[in-house]
């Protein structure tokens, strides 16, 4: 079962927290003693050990140095700034605008060369039409965001699209939960356009579409969070507060594995078509 990203996230936190309490618990310490050691108000010593406050690189370097291992600062500032890295706060991200998230990741798309995409919950950005990406991105832009240049990311976005066209030997892979096709992300026609979309993107050489049924019985893995694979190098999830980029290379392998285990469930061709073909139906 692969673990959630905000679960490895605070896994990473508390890996680093848990090694510093043995830390501290070797050199006979308590938690008032190497607080006065470094300097600090010992509800500090015991935030960071319970991974409430992330400790900074002056933080770590105090605490080693307090409990004779000067040698291991290094690398649990390492490990440390992995674990605050894994989470790229959406705020943040968006601060210059939508628009220049959506432009913000062009050269990873360059050098990708095998897309593995998974949704549960929206059609995916390289398969979204200009209609679709802006009904998705307008209701981003209501996350109190100082601009709305929702339209400009949809452009942007389906720009980006474009990738799929570019042969090059890039292989795209998407598959989807069924449920995606009806949940209504703009008016009628938008939603229409969007479906009409995916019958002919899903015919593209490059391009290889599966839809998960809903009524599907025989199921190796329940509906997951929504993730991009790059390659071998990369795995991105997308969460409410945040975007986790998770680059261990044994947690890209178990989303790998899940990726598989979610494609043998989908249907292709014929079978992808009649899913698609029945939505459009449910919309008038």
């Amino acid at each position: 079962m692969p673990v959630s990203p905000s679960s490895s996230a605070q896994a990473a936190r508390e890996a680093v927290a848990k090694r510093l309490r043995a830390l501290r618990v070797e050199a006979g310490l308590t938690i008032g003693e190497l607080a006065t050691a470094c300097g600090w108000h010992h509800s500090k010593t015991s935030r960071i050990e319970n991974a409430v406050t992330a400790p900074s690189a002056r933080d770590i370097r105090r605490w080693c140095t307090a409990v004779a291992a000067p040698r291991q600062a290094e690398d649990l500032i390492v490990q440390s700034v992995h674990a605050e890295t894994m989470y790229r706060e959406w705020r943040d991200q968006t601060r210059r605008g939508l628009a220049e998230l959506q432009n913000g990741r062009a050269s990873l798309y360059q050098s990708t060369d095998l897309f593995r995409i998974y949704s549960s919950t929206l059609v995916p950005g390289l398969l979204q039409t200009e209609g679709y990406a802006a009904a998705v991105l307008r209701i981003a832009a209501r996350e109190g965001l100082a601009v709305d240049d929702s339209a400009e990311a949809a452009r942007a976005r389906v720009d980006r699209s474009r990738i799929l066209h570019e042969g090059g030997g890039r292989r795209f892979v998407f598959v989807v939960e069924e449920t995606v096709l009806h949940h209504r992300l703009g008016d009628t026609d938008a939603m229409a356009a969007q479906l009409g979309h995916l019958l002919s993107a899903g015919a593209l050489p490059a391009v290889s579409l599966g839809i998960i049924p809903m009524a599907a019985t025989d199921r190796t893995q329940w509906p997951r969070e929504t993730f991009h694979l790059f390659d071998e190098a990369l795995v991105s999830v997308e969460l409410v507060s945040a975007q986790v980029n998770v680059v261990q290379p044994s947690e890209v392998a178990q989303y790998a594995r899940t990726f598989e285990q979610l494609r043998s469930m989908a249907v292709y061709g014929g079978g992808a078509r009649e899913l698609i073909l029945r939505a459009i139906a449910t919309l008038h």
